[in-house]
């Protein structure tokens, strides 16, 4: 059984390990917020930022200096200003720890809120796990659980594709297989550029949420490749996965005519 996830952040500065039964939740815009949704055991924040090449260890020493309740402490190999403090909701008594922790230029924002006396072992060891991903060096491609933000563009893919044939065809969208002959359909009505790429990877995205909708099995995951970052199909019987832009945008930029119901039959050979 799967003991712990990876995360790769967005624009992959950094990856850190967590909670196998453990999930990425919303939280407001360039933090990332973690807990497990089954057993509460408490929240993890997370943000970086990046300056210049010292900028992580001054804000830490910053922070030490300016907050007069913040301590130092060390996790793993990195430095941290730690403090907390605790409040009230409805009735309910939580601990917030925080940590400022730098690293070369990069700074890290935790938080681990947790019931008061709750242990933040997890959040430590979760922090101990941060390593920074270097510019110029060239890593392995890694498939990781899917983060929101690919989850995000699934959703805008399927908006896309149910308002469009509402509007040209004034027909439903459900997102079964006999959709995609009003994909099909859109595609010849209107025109669209080859050189429309995302029009094109969104058509592949939503053939695979199609599949992923009458297949057993099929689980989305992130792909992380170079300055690639795409969601990918995983078929986790098999073990092996769909790539949403090889079924439709690989084809029209080879010069290819798009034939959804063709690239949807692909599918299945995977």
């Amino acid at each position: 059984m799967e003991q712990s996830k990876k995360f790769i952040s967005p624009g992959a500065w950094f990856s850190m390990i967590y909670p196998a039964d453990w999930n990425e939740f919303e939280a407001e815009e360039g933090t990332f917020l973690f807990y497990n949704p089954t057993e509460w055991t408490g929240n993890f924040r997370i943000s970086a930022y990046k300056g210049n090449a010292t900028f992580g260890k001054d804000a830490v020493r910053a922070e030490l200096k300016e907050n007069s309740s913040a301590t130092s402490v060390s996790i793993g190999q990195m430095e941290c200003a730690y403090s907390k403090e605790m409040f009230e909701e409805d009735g309910a008594y939580y601990t917030s720890h925080l940590w400022y922790a730098g690293v070369d230029d990069i700074l890290f924002e935790c938080s681990f809120t947790v019931s008061k006396g709750g242990s933040v072992a997890e959040a430590q060891k979760i922090m101990a796990s941060l390593e920074i991903r270097k510019e110029g060096v060239k890593y392995l491609p890694e498939i990781i659980p899917v983060r929101l933000s690919e989850i995000y563009q699934i959703n805008e893919a399927y908006e896309w594709v149910d308002t469009s044939i509402k509007d040209i065809l004034k027909k439903d969208f459900q997102g079964v297989e006999e959709d995609i002959l009003k994909m099909q359909e859109v595609v010849d009505k209107s025109v669209i550029s080859p050189k429309k790429k995302e029009i094109w990877l969104t058509l592949g995205i939503v053939l695979c949420v199609i599949f992923a909708n009458e297949v057993d099995g099929m689980e989305w995951r992130t792909l992380i490749d170079g300055n690639r970052e795409a969601p990918i199909l995983l078929n986790t019987v098999k073990g092996t996965w769909i790539d949403p832009m090889k079924l439709v945008w690989s084809k029209i930029k080879e010069g290819k005519a798009c034939n959804l119901v063709e690239s949807y039959k692909e599918m299945f050979e995977n």
